[in-house]
């Protein structure tokens, strides 16, 4: 789905139009921007707060694919949001993710991976608020709303059971809807897998006396093998923490066919990671240097074949290991 802005001529709403340029940048979809422009103007007026936020589950390696998430928490937060991030660990147990003592270790980890990140948020462990009485009965509450298909449906991408499934498949959307009330969100940000559960929560908070969310949808990233998402159980990522060999020996194994760039995930890290001009280097026997003005010139260069796959590949894995190198250092 393609976002378009419309820029208000008058001076008074400059700031929420260059805001909200900021924020769309690599999303998929924002639902909506003119609930999202509204919530700005409010705030320059004066009005309330805004806060927004994003839930993790401490599991397996922080790779890129969280990194984009990041990103876009930041862009929020140059926006003025108050954000929170979520480690949820009773989602991570209900997703059999392992121990709550395994989790929490994990998530405090991740934790310092995020800060490392360059992010400033307050972060909440989901067990803090999510057994408490009132969170219990709102539970009850969009239980009692929504039926076991539509909340089963809500999970199709995310779950890890699908011949087999637990009851815990159908707690963990209505834990995720609830927790937007009780972390008193505006803004509820995830990858497209998240667009589900997301749009429950737009329908049935207000049933319980919290407003419908705004949602935020960005790129899920396509996994090294090519061969869906990135994830750290597939082993087919780029973890934040990986040092320049291991990078460089991931990139020039992976998937990347010649003149596509749909679910290249050497393009996609070239796309949401590099910065613009790009210089992709080449001896002068193919043809030289060349200078990307945008991603957009990228991405028609390779559609026609201009480009040879090894060089995106030296190109990429240069320019992350570059992107990578000082939060590592701050994770050592």
């Amino acid at each position: 789905m393609k976002n378009t802005i419309n820029i208000g001529n008058d001076k008074e709403h400059k700031n929420t139009d260059e805001k909200i340029k900021g924020i769309i940048k690599n999303t998929s979809e924002i639902i909506s921007i003119e609930e999202l422009k509204e919530l700005l103007k409010k705030d320059e007026m004066g009005i309330g707060y805004k806060r927004a936020y994003i839930g993790f589950e401490p599991s397996g390696k922080i790779h890129l694919g969280h990194f984009l998430q990041i990103r876009k928490m930041i862009d929020l937060q140059n926006a003025g949001f108050d954000i929170t991030i979520l480690l949820a660990d009773l989602h991570a147990y209900l997703n059999q993710k392992g121990s709550m003592k395994e989790i929490h270790q994990l998530a405090e980890h991740n934790k310092e991976i995020f800060k490392a990140m360059g992010l400033k948020a307050e972060y909440v462990y989901g067990s803090d608020f999510q057994l408490e009485k009132e969170y219990t009965l709102d539970l009850y509450r969009i239980a009692l709303k929504t039926t076991l298909k539509r909340a089963r449906r809500s999970m199709e991408v995310i779950a890890r059971e699908e011949k087999n499934p637990k009851v815990a498949e159908v707690i963990y959307p209505l834990m995720q809807v609830n927790d937007i009330k009780h972390l008193k969100v505006d803004v509820a940000v995830g990858g497209m897998e998240q667009r589900k559960i997301h749009m429950l929560a737009r329908e049935l908070l207000p049933t319980i006396g919290w407003k419908p969310p705004i949602c935020i949808h960005n790129p899920v990233l396509t996994g090294l093998d090519g061969e869906g998402k990135m994830s750290s159980s597939k082993g087919n990522f780029i973890a934040i923490d990986d040092d320049p060999d291991a990078i460089k020996s991931k990139i020039k194994k992976a998937y990347c066919p010649i003149g596509i760039v749909e679910g290249n995930p050497i393009f996609e890290i070239a796309k949401y990671y590099l910065e613009y001009p790009l210089i992709i280097k080449r001896p002068e026997k193919f043809g030289g240097d060349i200078t990307l003005k945008n991603c957009e010139e990228l991405e028609k260069l390779y559609l026609e074949k201009k480009i040879h796959p090894m060089d995106l590949k030296k190109t990429v894995s240069d320019g992350i290991i570059s992107v990578l190198s000082p939060i590592r250092e701050k994770i050592k």
